[in-house]
């Protein structure tokens, strides 16, 4: 035991820049930019350097597209039934199959980029007070640890739901020297929390950050502004550990307050337009543009200029920019034939044709290579992506009033996505009794939902993963074999096993 203790402080000190003969003056570490006039270590130095991360906090979900968008859907989708995995390989291919284990790769790669991602918020709520730049008010302190505590509670919502019990670090590590060592090693290697521990610290973090976070601008959904706490408020307390449907319902409507709305054109969110119709084929990559950014549906979104596009729509099918840039090989996330059987089902609605899209390719696994089903929502670099969308907040509310067992009112919110998708009300029948009106519910978050990585969290909130995955596969004849019946314990995914040989206090989930 002691010789795991020794390595695994050795192993801390490779990757923190830690010394057990420590300098502080000349040691350089991530975690300080240098000193103050008077010679003292110091986080940020003056405001300039608070600035610059809290510019690099606002960009994180721009930047680290595969942990908190790509392999989300992955999860929400492919782990569904929803999609298939699209290109088959050890990464994706357990999803779909039900056979994920702790050496999954995007599992460690996830873990590892949400948990950088909190040291990089802690970072700023920590040491902003400590500035003394007299150029850093007081109130914008109190705003930019106010807006690095939602985004601190936006990665651990997500983490808390993959995982179940993760590591709660509200803190920085110090560098470990020979005298403390006892008190560093938990810092560097700490334990699981309970979810519900977790769920609370969210709460904590976003009641802050509606006090002091700025209010949303209409001319920019990058901002953790108010509003964004608000909708995170609203998904976290639709959650077992903390449900209170009152609050979903209380924070969408604060919401709509704030002037989110449906936008009319559901399309609007996701097509590309040309930006100069007149220029020749040979330019046409240069023509494209997103249609929209910024609309009043959008409650947070990352956006990408013609200078900066996101590179995952490659990983999904044609780029609308590019036609041919790597397609080339089959792409992740392929709808499945049980989603457009969903879509089918409802005639003519237009989020179908939103959502998937029909091209020829050099591959059959899923369809027939001349008329091969892909992802649609993200279909040019230039897109913006959107983490949170009133939508989502919306239909929430319709689920807050099923279980008051107002499913009159719930049909109303239903039909208000129906009717912008083009589709008549729901029938009487529909909102007769709660199993008809949350079956009804289920498929319009489906169908409004699709491919925004949604599903599978819905079916795991609603406790309905057993019931929908372990029939899938013998009704989708393009999904291949179950490897694993979906029990109670698939709820969660296991947590990375590189992570545990790095961190002898973690202990795997149950089931893996």
């Amino acid at each position: 035991m002691k010789t795991k203790y020794i390595l695994s402080i050795f192993t801390a000190c490779l990757f923190a820049a830690c010394s057990l003969d420590y300098n502080p003056i000349d040691t350089y570490s991530d975690v300080t930019e240098g000193v103050t006039n008077d010679s003292v270590q110091v986080a940020f130095k003056d405001k300039a350097a608070v600035l610059s991360h809290r510019q690099t906090l606002l960009r994180l979900f721009r930047d680290g597209q595969e942990h908190w968008y790509q392999d989300i859907l992955l999860l929400g989708d492919s782990h569904s039934d929803n999609a298939y995995a699209g290109s088959p390989n050890a990464e994706t291919t357990p999803f779909e199959v039900n056979s994920i284990e702790g050496s999954n790769p995007n599992l460690k790669r996830d873990w590892n980029g949400h948990m950088g991602n909190v040291a990089k918020a802690n970072k700023l709520i920590v040491n902003i007070d400590k500035v003394t730049d007299p150029s850093l008010s007081d109130a914008e302190k109190r705003q930019y640890k106010a807006e690095a505590k939602i985004l601190r509670a936006m990665i651990y919502f997500d983490m808390v739901r993959i995982w179940g019990n993760v590591p709660l670090i509200t803190t920085e590590a110090g560098d470990i020297t020979s005298e403390t060592i006892e008190e560093v090693y938990p810092a560097y290697f700490p334990p699981q929390t309970d979810a519900l521990t977790i769920y609370k610290q969210i709460e904590e973090d976003l009641l802050e950050g509606l006090q002091y976070a700025p209010d949303n601008n209409p001319q920019d959904k990058t901002q953790f502004s108010k509003s964004v706490a608000r909708a995170l408020l609203a998904k976290m307390y639709a959650e077992k550990p903390l449900r209170d449907y009152d609050k979903v319902i209380q924070y969408a409507d604060e919401l709509a307050k704030d002037g989110f709305d449906l936008i009319p054109d559901f399309g609007d969110m996701f097509e590309v337009v040309l930006v100069d119709p007149n220029l020749p084929p040979s330019q046409a990559n240069r023509a494209i543009d997103a249609k929209a950014r910024n609309t009043r549906e959008s409650i947070f979104e990352a956006q990408f200029s013609s200078n900066e596009g996101n590179w995952v729509t490659w990983m999904f099918g044609r780029p609308m920019e590019n036609w041919d840039y790597y397609f080339t090989w089959p792409k992740w996330i392929t709808p499945s034939r049980d989603l457009i059987s969903a879509f089918n089902s409802e005639p003519g609605d237009k989020r179908y044709a939103q959502t998937v899209v029909f091209y020829a390719c050099d591959w059959n696994i899923y369809y027939p290579a001349e008329n091969y089903a892909f992802m649609y929502k993200t279909r040019s670099a230039y897109n913006s992506i959107i983490k949170l969308r009133y939508a989502d907040i919306l239909l929430l509310k319709a689920e807050a009033l099923i279980a008051k067992d107002q499913y009159g009112e719930a049909a109303t919110i239903i039909n208000r996505t129906r009717n912008r998708a083009g589709l008549r009300n729901l029938p009487a029948s529909a909102s007769a009794n709660k199993e008809s009106i949350l079956q009804a519910y289920l498929k319009e978050r489906r169908l409004e939902l699709a491919l925004e990585g949604q599903r599978w969290f819905d079916l795991v909130r609603l406790d309905k993963v057993e019931e929908v995955m372990n029939a899938v596969f013998a009704k989708d004849e393009g999904r291949p074999a179950q490897v694993y019946p979906y029990t109670g314990l698939s709820y969660i995914l296991p947590v990375p096993q590189d992570v545990i040989d790095q961190n002898p206090n973690l202990v795997q989930n149950p089931g893996y």
